[in-house]
């Protein structure tokens, strides 16, 4: 948990052939680092577009069963209730790309899930600020 605070990848995001922007070198060998916390929360928002377009992943359902799959020993089902009942948001609501105030309550939840501890809302906010994929 507290690792992945100190990389400022709140959502974990894995090593990939993707470069976003705040991305910096890092000593993880398995997650991305980010200069600050809004970089790693934009790239979480991007990543989530990406999810939405072109998976059409757009339920935090379908989310949630691809970002953690169960095949990948995550118990995927208490990750869905988690972040349904912290975002407020029903598990199949249909996001688009101007979902934005749901997204930004999705990742903050996301994060608490993936760090056990709350996520600082104008880390949140300050990231899906930095990017222009999703609107409000």
């Amino acid at each position: 948990m507290e690792q992945k605070l100190k990389i400022n990848n709140p959502l974990n995001i894995r090593h990939n052939s993707d470069t976003f922007v705040g991305e910096v070198s890092g000593y993880d060998n398995d997650f991305k680092t980010f200069r600050d916390m809004a970089s790693g929360y934009r790239a979480a928002f991007v990543t989530l577009h990406t999810y939405l377009v072109k998976y059409r992943r757009d339920t935090i359902e379908k989310i949630i069963t691809a970002w953690a799959p169960p095949e990948d020993n995550n118990d995927t089902e208490s990750y869905i209730a988690t972040v349904e009942k912290k975002s407020g948001i029903a598990r199949d609501k249909l996001l688009t790309d101007k979902s934005g105030e749901d997204y930004i309550k999705i990742v903050a939840a996301m994060a608490a899930v993936e760090n056990g501890v709350k996520a600082v809302i104008k880390d949140v906010e300050a990231g899906f600020g930095m990017q222009w994929k999703i609107t409000k």
